[in-house]
């Protein structure tokens, strides 16, 4: 038997869109990126803080020989418009289920279709790893960089959720895909906050998507960038070539269905925890949890600059949480200059 056929075959018979197989080589070609990156205070909190567990998947999983590298497309299309006023925007990423769980389940369900045919040892991850996802995906051929950092596969763009199996496993490496962008640069030109500085060059504590999760205080002047969008941002990748002409999703889990993209402002803000649970919980934007998504909504309202808004704002004076009665303020002040 073929094993890596057996692999690819049982992936898409999972529901898997995109698998690539890779070695347990070391990252090193991104260390001096990472080390750079923390000289210049823009690593995140999100981010793994030991170094080595970022480049080497032994030191994750020592008997690591073979990772396996899926891709699931989350490019679908969603039109249908809301009947509320006050709204913030939601990115694709956070449409439907939370994908964690979609593409965890996939993978699970790919190892049990492995382990019918051969006893191995692994450990797997969505986005919650350690090691620089993007770079095993590169390497596995799953897709390549983009010049806005994104991994781009020529079949379904750059819609993609990532996840990895670490295995003991001997299995043929694919090829990496060099970068395909050419001369266009379309996404440095429209991102809102100057975040891809160069090509390949990403600041990410510049990223909108970075800071609708944040805890940390947003400067003013990224505030004003941030439009109404409240979790997440797509423009770089909605103005990408690539994605106009990428197949679109069959995974209905990402559907909007409850949200139907956005958050009802009014909404949230009358919610209670466990209300807010219940419609929201399943999203992958709610694990930052209610008063974030409040914070950022506060912030889309002050952009909207509606003096209609500025009773809904002095309600929210009188939150009890700190944080929303000083983006409130920020608001207000914003609607009325």
């Amino acid at each position: 038997m073929n094993l890596k056929q057996y692999i690819i075959q049982k992936s898409q018979e999972v529901g898997i869109d995109i698998i690539g197989f890779t070695d347990s080589g070391r990252l090193d070609d991104l260390k001096d990126y990472l080390y750079e990156r923390r000289e210049n205070n823009r690593e995140t909190e999100f981010e793994e803080k030991d170094l080595e567990k970022r480049v080497d998947p032994k030191s994750i999983f020592p008997h690591c020989k073979s990772i396996i590298v899926v891709g699931i497309s989350y490019n679908v299309d969603f039109n249908e418009k809301v009947d509320f006023e006050l709204k913030g925007k939601i990115s694709k990423s956070s449409w439907g289920e939370d994908y964690h769980r979609v593409v965890k389940d996939r993978i699970e369900k790919l190892i049990d279709e492995i382990e019918k045919e051969i006893e191995f040892n692994y450990i797997s991850f969505v986005d919650t790893g350690p090691l620089v996802d993007r770079e095993l995906a590169r390497k596995a051929g799953v897709g390549w960089y983009g010049k806005n950092c994104s991994i781009i596969n020529d079949k379904y763009g750059s819609f993609i959720f990532i996840g990895y199996i670490l295995t003991d496993l001997d299995i043929e490496s694919d090829n990496p895909i060099l970068s395909q962008c050419g001369d266009c640069n379309l996404c440095l030109r429209a991102c809102p906050t100057g975040a891809l500085e160069a090509p390949y060059k990403f600041n990410p504590k510049k990223c909108i998507s970075y800071l609708t999760q944040t805890k940390d205080e947003i400067p003013y002047e990224l505030r004003e960038k941030m439009g109404i969008k409240v979790y997440g941002c797509d423009t770089c990748q909605i103005v990408c070539p690539k994605n106009k002409s990428a197949l679109n999703s069959k995974n209905n889990e990402f559907v909007p269905v409850n949200t139907k993209g956005y958050i009802d402002i009014e909404e949230i803000f009358n919610m209670s925890n466990s209300e807010f649970k219940k419609k929201y919980g399943s999203m992958a934007g709610s694990w930052r949890g209610k008063n974030i998504l409040k914070r950022n909504c506060i912030i889309a309202i002050g952009n909207m600059k509606d003096v209609n808004n500025i009773e809904f704002l002095e309600k929210a004076l009188k939150d009890p949480s700190p944080m929303i009665r000083q983006y409130a303020n920020w608001a207000i002040k914003k609607i009325k200059t």
